[in-house]
């Protein structure tokens, strides 16, 4: 999916701003940190009865040290309220109010939108496209690798740990950088059966498979850098933005068929809710805030990209018919 230059700088100045954010006002209240000692100290020894966790919670691995910092938020939040305080952040996140144990119950559920959109996207390419396509193959494993983005998505607002972040993170590296390869082969039809292009599709293969794993390699054995991750999410989103922008100009200039602009359309949806990231406000009714907004916003452009997908594989299917009855 395309995301235009303006956009993206703003979505990583945001994200750079969230991101790095790891200690916050609130974990340096000195209410906030008397309230988890006394906590701790009264309901988490082993030796004097401990507090019991509901199983539903344990089974999302909710510890009493981590009952108790989430408890303490709580009260800390609602006495600033009471004395005309603002809300602040808690380790770099609003106080969200945990439904069944998860931590972001509207950023899991918008996720998990966004992976049904995705499955909906994948029926529809094989209901639409003939297998035959040379471009099928490489739409449907885009549509898996939004589906896995969005699964780990919603497993990472469910629980925020530190391998479930990870798992966020590379599965949506996943997700850009293989938007970046198909891009180029769908732009210049690198899928064509010459020698040339088919050459040219290997290096491009082995070039973005490469580059991957580099990418997790710097990561996950040299150093966790949000910074980086957020900039070469970037810099990738950047070569595709160029790329479907200048096919979808062409491709309305040559046909004028108003389905050439939806890409278009998406890029300005897009930018509209990646505002919300710069936008940030404590979560309404203790749930619903920017972040889980943006995701909500990115339901609707990825199902008008699978409509897109369609319509373009259609024409090209047309297209190619037409040329051979004229040859013939």
């Amino acid at each position: 999916m395309m995301l235009r230059p303006l956009s993206l700088l703003t979505f990583v100045v945001a994200c750079l701003l969230w991101k790095t954010t790891e200690a916050s006002l609130g974990d340096r209240l000195p209410e906030f940190r008397e309230c988890v000692e006394i906590c701790s100290r009264e309901n988490c020894d082993p030796n004097n009865n401990p507090t019991h966790i509901p199983f539903h919670h344990r089974l999302l691995f909710w510890t009493c040290p981590q009952e108790c910092d989430y408890t303490c938020q709580h009260i800390v939040t609602e006495r600033r309220l009471g004395a005309g305080q603002p809300i602040t952040q808690f380790h770099g996140k609003w106080p969200f109010i945990r439904v069944l144990g998860m931590q972001e119950p509207f950023s899991v559920l918008f996720s998990l939108g966004n992976m049904v959109a995705h499955q909906n996207g994948l029926t529809k390419l094989r209901q639409s496209i003939p297998a035959s396509y040379p471009l099928r193959k490489y739409y449907v494993l885009f549509a898996y690798f939004g589906i896995t983005t969005w699964v780990f998505s919603s497993i990472f607002h469910v629980r925020d740990f530190r391998v479930t972040e990870q798992l966020d993170y590379f599965a949506a590296g996943a997700g850009v950088l293989y938007g970046m390869y198909y891009t180029p082969i769908r732009v210049f039809r690198l899928d064509r059966p010459t020698p040339r292009r088919q050459s040219v599709l290997r290096l491009w293969t082995v070039c973005c498979c490469s580059l991957y794993v580099a990418h997790v390699a710097y990561l996950k054995l040299w150093r966790w850098n949000y910074s980086y991750n957020m900039a070469a999410n970037v810099v990738v989103g950047l070569v595709q933005n160029s790329l479907w922008s200048y096919f979808s100009w062409k491709k309305w200039r040559d046909s004028h068929k108003s389905w050439a602009i939806w890409p278009g359309v998406i890029v300005a949806w897009l930018m509209m809710v990646m505002s919300l990231e710069l936008l940030d406000f404590p979560p309404l009714w203790g749930a619903l805030d920017a972040h889980s907004l943006w995701h909500l916003g990115t339901i609707g452009p990825a199902i008008l990209w699978y409509n897109f997908l369609v319509k373009d594989s259609q024409d090209d299917l047309a297209n190619t018919v037409k040329s051979k009855d004229i040859k013939a």
